[in-house]
């Protein structure tokens, strides 16, 4: 919400969009009043990497790989255990947009959710 620019396609949020994140309705996929939406890792990715599982300690599904930070574009070339970010969408922000956003509930209703 705080990088929207209604100037730049790429950056508009969609009103239901806004109505949900100000009405914290969130359903089950949110923290205490809070929607995570990316974290980090050390992964290592490179191009085409993209939507690749970020799978946790106990095999579930946590998030989806879609960039990595600039500090880390050698990382085709050396790893470098100080630079090499992941960033991944979180896996209940994946669930609350095909739920609460979409209205897809059907596809939330094929899925073992681990909570």
């Amino acid at each position: 919400m705080e990088k929207e620019d209604p100037n730049n396609y790429e950056f508009i949020v969609p009103p239901r969009l806004k109505e949900l994140y100000e009405k914290k309705d969130y359903g089950r996929y949110g923290d205490n009043g809070t929607m995570p939406v990316c974290f980090t890792t050390n992964n290592d990715i490179t191009g085409g990497n993209s939507g690749s599982p970020v799978i946790g300690a106990g095999g579930e599904l946590i998030g989806l790989a879609f960039d990595g930070n600039w500090e880390a574009m050698s990382g085709d070339i050396a790893f470098e255990t100080d630079y090499q970010k992941t960033i991944c969408v979180d896996t209940r922000y994946i669930l609350f947009i095909i739920d609460k956003y979409a209205g897809a509930s059907h596809i939330i209703d094929e899925i073992t959710l681990v909570e």
